[in-house]
């Protein structure tokens, strides 16, 4: 895989933390494009992120919503 390429998943990890994100998945895929008639790789990158957030009343008592599994 070519340095080019996991310095920018480095650098896409860094600017979703520094938004507050938790990066708990990365997947980065290097592949010779199909549609271009280059020999230049291309890549795709799958990040999942978790980043939780604070609801307006929340006072911590149970929800009663019939979605929440209990």
């Amino acid at each position: 895989m070519d340095e080019d390429m996991l310095a920018d998943q480095r650098r896409l990890v860094e600017l979703i933390e520094a938004e507050g994100w938790d990066v708990t998945d990365l997947e980065i895929s290097a592949y010779d494009s199909p549609w271009a008639d280059e020999d230049d790789p291309e890549a795709t990158v799958t990040i999942t992120a978790r980043k939780p957030y604070e609801s307006e009343g929340d006072d911590g008592e149970d929800d009663e919503s019939p979605y929440r599994l209990k």
